[in-house]
C-alpha cells in the first residue's frame, strides 16, 4: 500500500472516530492503527528471519526467480521468493545478485526501494 494512502486512512479513522464517538472513538481508531502497524512489523520480521537463514546470494533456481519477478516489486516481496538476502553487486545503481547451483545468476536493480529492472545471466552467456 502507498504510504500516503495509509496515512490518509489513519487520519480519516481518527477524525471519523472523534466526530462520531468522541474521545472513545479516537482511542478505538488509534488502537486499530497501532494494531495494523504491529501486523506490518511482524510480517517484516518473519520475512527477514526466513531470508537470514539462507546463504547470502543463493537461490534454488535463478530461472524460476527470473520468471516470478516484475517491475515495481518491493524488496519485502522479493525476499520470500529467494529465501535469502541478495549479494550486493554495486552501489549505483543499487544492484543485488542471486546465483543458483548451476551458475545462473539473477541481477536485480532497485530504485527507491522497488525493482526497476533485472536480468538473468546464464553461465554460457558469461563465456562469450
Amino acid at each position: 500500500m502507498n504510504t500516503w494512502i495509509g496515512i490518509g486512512l489513519a487520519l480519516i479513522a481518527l477524525l471519523g472516530g472523534g466526530f462520531l464517538y468522541g474521545w472513545q472513538g479516537v482511542m478505538l481508531a488509534l488502537t486499530v492503527v497501532v494494531f495494523w502497524l504491529l501486523l506490518q512489523f511482524s510480517r517484516l520480521m518473519r520475512v527477514m528471519k526466513a531470508a537470514s537463514e539462507g546463504p547470502v546470494g543463493h537461490v534454488d533456481s535463478a530461472v524460476m526467480l527470473n520468471a516470478k519477478l516484475r517491475s515495481g516489486m518491493k524488496l519485502v516481496e522479493v525476499l520470500p521468493l529467494t529465501r535469502s538476502l541478495g549479494q550486493k553487486i554495486s552501489e549505483q545503481p543499487e544492484t543485488y545478485g542471486w546465483t543458483d547451483a548451476g551458475g545462473a545468476r539473477v541481477e536485480l536493480q532497485m530504485e527507491k526501494g522497488t525493482v526497476s529492472s533485472w536480468q538473468l545471466i546464464r553461465p554460457d552467456d558469461q563465456a562469450s
